[in-house]
């Protein structure tokens, strides 16, 4: 338990039931990369799911549309890939996205087995429009951020995920 004295002391309140106004001591949870990033992406993700209802879009779908629309024709494989989403999960996605006419399956350029996923003209107009709000929305929920505080954020948390 030494160890927990090293951290400066957090608290949180709680309000349940008779323990209410007790102080809880986050303390250890505090000096976590991965409880603090967690925090950060649930309050994040919580205003951009919110602004993407207005575009019956989920956070998922509008990713892969995004990457659609960055790099038109990848495969099902590469985009599964590149989000870490399971095969099976990207099969009903990208029907739900077809079927909104938001993107279109074509014959691979280069691999005559493999199909090409392509954004339509109404899903690059749509995910613009999009990108753009979840941009905002991301501001808005970290204003005490600068602009160069949000980018070494950003750099800092790739280094955590990214292999290259």
């Amino acid at each position: 338990m030494a160890h927990l004295r090293t951290h400066r002391t957090n608290t949180a309140s709680c309000a349940l039931g008779s323990d209410a106004g007790r102080k809880i001591d986050t303390s250890f949870l505090r000096s976590q990369v991965g409880y603090n990033a967690r925090r950060a992406a649930l309050h994040i993700i919580d205003g951009v799911v919110q602004r993407l209802a207005a575009y019956d879009l989920k956070v998922v779908e509008m990713s892969v549309l995004s990457l659609l629309a960055h790099n038109s024709g990848l495969t099902s494989r590469h985009v599964c890939a590149a989000l870490n989403i399971m095969p099976p999960n990207l099969v009903g996605l990208v029907a739900r996205l077809e079927r909104r006419a938001l993107i279109e399956r074509r014959p691979h350029p280069s691999d005559g087995r493999a199909i090409g996923l392509y954004p339509t003209e109404a899903g690059m107009k749509l995910i613009t429009e999009v990108e753009g709000v979840i941009e905002q929305a991301e501001v808005e929920a970290a204003p005490l951020l600068s602009t160069a505080e949000r980018r070494t954020l950003i750099a800092l948390l790739q280094k955590v995920y990214d292999k290259d």
